[in-house]
């Protein structure tokens, strides 16, 4: 109960500090806690909603009342040439940490994770720059209906089982190291997430719908036209929960995915209770042999005594 009260009262300063924070230095704090967020949900990424606009995925945030998603949307970059890093959950000692995301000019590393419309684990394969311009990859893009010029095709291939799970490390985590190239993009300029960004994120933690516990892995808006759009066209909601049972409860090394496994053999009780062995007496009690008269109706081992004992340890076998 006191570990609870601790952990509830460090989550509630945590939660005061954030809102008190300026809206550029609060990307910049660490979350880390003791639960592992749920699966990512499935969903439609909503149309472009005009040129120049970069899909930034969506993603489940911590706040006091617990996980929240926060919708995929199209964002405005801050400067030309810069591509969105997404933000990741990382696994370390037991504790779930939040890395946030931010523009650069390069991709860097977001723990493998496979939030889809590009962003399949290493990289971003929906779009690119070229010069001034940014172009969409339509094979991945939802471009709908807006008049685009800057549209290439090219196949995304994912060499990979997609289990959508949504942390990095750990048990029942995705094992992803960064390479030379997100190490290089780590070091390079960065941009934290944008005053849109920050406010589309605080919009969702204000909407219980968006909580975890409310909307089991599957929330109404899952995805976006623009930030801070959480009604009318384009908003689109969660198809369907992850392929997994999100995680519910307090386990201290809660794993999303490998979480209800464990869950079958407590749930099973034959493995458990497995009566049978302990009813089988027939060797103690052995009636059977004791109540086969066939032997017994031969006038020659009625007569021999040490017959009867021959022939019990020969029905011994059988029973």
């Amino acid at each position: 109960m006191k570990t609870y009260t601790l952990r509830f009262v460090s989550l509630l300063a945590l939660a005061l500090m954030l809102l008190a924070a300026p809206a550029a230095s609060r990307a910049q704090i660490s979350i880390s806690i003791h639960i592992g967020p749920p699966v990512l949900p499935v969903y439609v990424q909503p149309p472009l909603p005009a040129p120049g606009y970069i899909w930034t995925p969506g993603y489940w945030a911590y706040g006091p009342e617990g996980y929240f998603w926060v919708p995929g949307t199209w964002v405005l970059p801050p400067r030309v040439g810069f591509l969105w890093t997404p933000g990741y959950w990382g696994w370390s000692d037991g504790l779930y940490i939040w890395h946030g995301g931010y523009w650069g000019h390069h991709i860097g590393f977001y723990g493998g994770v496979n939030y889809g419309f590009g962003y399949v684990g290493v990289g971003f394969a929906g779009g690119e720059w070229r010069g001034g311009s940014f172009f969409y990859n339509s094979t991945v893009c939802n471009v709908g209906s807006v008049h685009v010029t800057n549209v290439y095709n090219k196949t995304v291939i994912v060499n990979k089982t997609v289990t959508n799970v949504a942390y990095s490390g750990g048990p029942g985590g995705i094992h992803a190291q960064p390479t030379a190239e997100e190490q290089a993009a780590a070091q390079e300029q960065h941009i934290q997430p944008t005053h849109e960004q920050t406010q589309h994120e605080h919009i969702a933690s204000t909407d219980r719908n968006q909580l975890a516990s409310v909307n089991h892995g599957k929330p109404a808006v899952a995805a976006s036209p623009k930030p801070g759009v959480f009604k009318g066209p384009g908003v689109s909601g969660a198809k369907a929960a992850g392929p997994s049972k999100p995680p519910e409860g307090g386990n201290k090394r809660m794993t999303p995915q490998a979480g209800e496994k464990p869950q079958h053999p407590q749930g099973q009780p034959k493995p458990e209770g497995h009566p049978k062995p302990e009813a089988q007496t027939k060797p103690q009690g052995h009636p059977k042999p004791e109540g086969q008269t066939k032997p017994q109706g031969h006038p020659k081992p009625q007569n021999q005594p040490k017959g009867e004992g021959k022939g019990k340890t020969k029905s011994e076998p059988k029973g």
